[in-house]
């Protein structure tokens, strides 16, 4: 459902013509004309120099803001995406006027219409409504002291942005369409999460040892206590779900992947997403991976990521610089194969936790379901399959090329395969 809410005439000249300018503007962008962008920028600059222009300009760019927002949104845009996309294409200082422009359409629903998952991207975000609702978000940003060409600059390279944008797939309800939790349902719904917070904060607390030392041994050792944790979490999900009948599809959340080597980065949060019965695509245009599962999996892989690719970043640094026997760098080889070796060695031995955890919970007769246990993950990995499938139908399967660097590559291997998982009963090979 979305919020009308009236807007003031333009006041001074005519709002049609003001977003006519504006969509000239737009267009030189397009076209990379930049002197006669300047140009348009001027016109306006001299539109919106009076408290009435401003008002007129600002509440005339909002509707066009509004529009290519909404049009995101059915793309398959979602705040922390445009967010993470708008870094590789904009510059730092059009950034918060991008958070004001979708604090500002989003606003526009009622809150219980906008899933939480995007509630959480605004807080990550700081996105809010800061400025008064009687007048717009560029108008409040001239007030406080923006200058009229910076500001009409970046509105315009906003729009324009937001209007270049290619199509995604469409996760989740769209703003206004989410749909309220049934009341007999929030008891048990926040019980969920509860329980859910719970485990991923002991995960966390976990993860934050193993960051924090510079014993890998030590490090590894916490980090297989928190994949047990998390595979034991899903596992209870899981059992529960059957136990009450009430089976959960699986969804899908994207994670961000950055340069450098960005490629290998993409590779480990695929291992780590196949230990944890996920599966994850990577989309290098715009700088993120999607990865499918069931919920308790993707937080799993997420945060393990998250984690991952720090002591990753903290073993490879701590390997220094490579040159090759003429003097000349090969760093850049050595990192890459580093943290591809890491990736795929890492995932082999996230994948013995997962299954430990497995074994011993379907070889538990105390446990309800226990017996029950294995039919049951190889319906749920079936599950995420299909969803996979039917989200990426056609999907085009390239291998990651493999490291260049031999050195690199087994250092990176090492990194993640010289110590006792501890708690798991599972010894790490030679390195």
């Amino acid at each position: 459902m979305r919020i009308t809410t009236d807007s003031p005439a333009a006041g001074f000249g005519d709002t049609e013509q003001i977003q006519q300018q504006i969509w000239h503007a737009v267009a030189c962008l397009n076209r990379r004309a930049l002197r006669q962008f300047d140009d348009q920028v001027g016109h306006l600059v001299v539109l919106a120099d009076s408290a009435t222009g401003c008002r007129s300009f600002g509440m005339s760019a909002r509707d066009l803001l509004r529009g290519a927002l909404a049009a995101a949104w059915r793309g398959g845009w979602q705040p922390a995406d445009l967010h993470r996309y708008a870094l590789r294409k904009l510059e730092a200082s059009d950034l918060p006027v991008l958070a004001d422009a979708i604090a500002d359409e989003l606003s526009t629903y009622a809150a219980a219409t906008i899933d939480e998952h995007w509630h959480g991207q605004l807080r990550e975000l700081d996105a809010e409504t800061w400025w008064s609702p009687d007048v717009s978000f560029i108008e409040a940003r001239r007030r406080n002291g923006l200058g009229s060409w910076a500001l009409t600059t970046t509105t315009i390279k906003v729009l324009h942005f937001l209007t270049a944008l290619p199509q995604l797939e469409v996760l989740g309800p769209l703003p206004g369409q989410a749909t309220p939790r049934d009341t007999s349902d929030d008891a048990a719904s926040t019980q969920v999460r509860e329980v859910d917070e719970r485990i991923l904060s002991r995960v966390r607390a976990l993860l934050a040892k193993a960051e924090s030392t510079t014993f890998e041994a030590e490090a590894e050792t916490f980090t297989a206590g928190a994949q047990a944790l998390m595979a034991r979490h899903s596992i209870d999900a899981a059992l529960l779900a059957a136990d009450q009948k009430a089976p959960t599809a699986p969804g899908a959340r994207r994670i961000g992947v950055e340069n450098p080597y960005e490629s290998a980065k993409a590779l480990l949060l695929s291992e780590i997403a196949d230990a944890n019965r996920c599966r994850a695509v990577w989309f290098k245009q715009v700088g993120f991976c999607t990865v499918v599962g069931h919920r308790a999996d993707v937080d799993a892989v997420e945060t393990l990521f998250t984690s991952l690719l720090v002591q990753a970043t903290h073993a490879m640094t701590r390997e220094g610089s490579r040159s090759d026997g003429q003097g000349r760098s090969r760093t850049k080889s050595f990192r890459a194969s580093f943290l591809q070796g890491f990736a795929v060695r890492i995932g082999e031995r996230l994948t013995d936790v997962t299954r430990a955890e497995a074994d011993a919970v379907a070889g538990d007769e105390s446990r309800s379901g226990g017996r029950d246990l294995v039919p049951l993950l190889a319906q749920r990995a079936a599950e995420v399959d299909a969803a996979f499938q039917a989200m990426f139908p056609a999907l085009v399967h390239r291998r990651v090329r493999a490291g260049q660097d031999a050195e690199g590559w087994h250092s990176g291997a090492g990194a993640a395969d010289r110590a006792r998982l501890g708690g798991t009963g599972i010894e790490g090979r030679a390195g």
